[in-house]
């Protein structure tokens, strides 16, 4: 928004020089979530941004500070890694919410249920029948050579035959502002407690906007998440024992895994809180052994049993796969889930899609090009100074080459990387993120954007309201991962 008339950005043109909002905003030709390309706010903003207009930047500034106390008192933080030594920080957070209308969100989550339901089809195929790989729709070594595809698995049945029953997918939206998926997240996705922190600052420092829109809740994730857990438990459990199995407190998601433990009201366990015998798993308590049934695990599937996988694992249980492999303990999600989420694997997505529901997918993959094939080499390498590349095993922007923005080295470093092993290496378009107002050192700017929603896959499939809108706070920066000095927005999807 390069200019705009001033009754389009107040009723009265002083609260806009006190406010936050400034007199020209750039829209640089990105696709902005709050303005239209010709400056007009959005219908679904105008209350916001109305909201906005009224707030001083002092008043706006105390209401950031009262957040960032209760974040730092209630202990929300994040390891920031790309800096020296890491820093424990407070989850950076931003007091402008991002807003989906309703008819938007119904559309999102179609679309998400869908791919959902198709990876889960994936994963029991290529563990059991495999009538994917015979078909030829995708190739079997790209299957088979991924790093996550686990071999133990194979021929196990899983509870209620669902093997991914907690799922993040991120998506980005493009120049056009149409969605598409970047990635799905399969293992352990992390981000939900934000979801809901974020929401209850929101509440308490801007409690008459939520009085003036029609949000729809997140809060209840826990409870959703909890009877997920429970459904997928062994038939046997009348009623289930469930605990979360964490890495301990120095992992950078530690919070988030005491946060849900409580909020579900179920025990944090490390492994050596727990024992197998006699293929069950117990946990040790002051009254002796109690029986375990179900394992929300946040511990990566190489470190869960140092007799299955790998013998220097202090993280996990010995045994643990004996017991899951006879069915007296489920974990959640289920081991070997990677092989879905490998970035060479998506590509096929849309193929997978097509093959076991017979539809067209609802929402579409950014193009990817797959190092593995010549011709995607090709290009690839005749490119690397307009595409992002991305190890296919790698996240939090970690493993990644965005082309555009890389040094002659770098891109030189990736080449001899792509050519080395092709089958670790895909390339993307350097794609026009969204972007959304954010107060970023004492002025409102663009910042980047993506959408993580959380999908549970129990009973039935469920897809949380919103979902954790991160935000790339460096400037020109298109990394939103936390990790990567990210931070994240409160995701409102509005009621009728």
């Amino acid at each position: 928004m390069t200019s705009q008339p001033d009754d389009q950005l107040s009723p009265a043109a002083g609260a806009a020089r006190s406010s936050i909002l400034p007199a020209h905003y750039a829209l640089d030709n990105f696709f902005d979530e709050m303005f239209a390309p010709d400056g007009a706010v959005r219908p679904h903003y105008q209350v916001l941004h109305q909201q906005l207009l009224a707030l001083s930047a002092e008043a706006f500034n105390q209401r950031r500070h009262e957040a960032d106390i209760a974040f730092l008192y209630q202990g929300i933080t994040f390891t920031v890694y790309f800096e020296q030594a890491g820093a424990e920080r407070v989850f950076p957070f931003d007091l402008i919410p991002r807003l989906i209308s309703r008819a938007e969100w119904e559309r999102l989550e179609r679309g998400l249920t869908q791919r959902a339901t198709a990876l889960n089809l994936f994963l029991d195929d290529i563990y059991h029948d495999q009538r994917i790989l015979r078909a030829g729709v995708i190739p079997p070594e790209l299957v088979f050579g991924a790093r996550h595809f686990c071999r133990e698995m194979l021929g196990l049945n899983v509870p209620r035959g669902i093997y991914a029953h907690i799922i993040g997918t991120d998506l980005v939206r493009d120049g056009s502002g149409e969605y598409l998926v970047l990635e799905d997240n399969l293992r352990s996705p992390s981000g939900v407690s934000y979801v809901i922190e974020n929401r209850q600052a929101l509440k308490r420092v801007f409690a008459p906007l939520f009085e003036r829109y029609n949000v729809l809740p997140v809060e209840h994730y826990p409870q959703e998440l909890l009877r997920t857990l429970h459904y997928v438990a062994p038939p046997e459990a009348v009623d289930p024992n469930v605990v979360l199995l964490t890495p301990g407190p120095y992992n950078s998601a530690y919070f988030e895994h005491a946060f849900l433990a409580r909020h579900m009201g179920i025990e944090i366990v490390e492994g050596r809180d727990l024992v197998t015998h006699a293929d069950k798993v117990y946990t040790r308590t002051t009254r002796g052994l109690e029986p375990v049934d179900v394992i929300y695990r946040r511990v990566d599937d190489d470190f869960l049993d140092p007799l299955a996988f790998r013998d220097d694992s202090l993280l996990g249980i010995a045994g643990l796969f004996n017991a899951y492999r006879a069915g007296n303990v489920t974990l959640v999600n289920a081991i070997g889930n990677g092989v879905a989420d490998d970035k060479a694997v998506y590509a096929y997505v849309p193929d997978l899609i097509k093959f076991y529901l017979g539809e067209d997918p609802l929402l579409n993959n950014v193009p990817t090009y797959l190092a593995a094939r010549p011709s995607d080499r090709s290009y690839i390498l005749a490119n690397l100074d307009k595409l992002v590349v991305k190890s296919v095993n790698e996240s939090g922007g970690y493993g990644m080459l965005v082309g555009p923005h890389a040094a002659q080295a770098e891109r030189e470093a990736f080449r001899a990387k792509i050519m080395a092993d092709p089958r670790n290496y895909i390339a993307q378009p350097t794609l026009p993120l969204s972007r959304h107002p954010t107060y970023v050192d004492g002025e409102l700017r663009g910042c980047h954007v993506d959408l993580r929603p959380y999908i549970l896959y129990g009973e039935k499939v469920s897809v949380i309201p919103g979902g954790l809108t991160r935000v790339a706070l460096r400037p020109g920066s298109l990394v939103v991962n936390s990790s990567q000095g990210g931070g994240s927005k409160d995701t409102w999807v509005l009621g009728d």
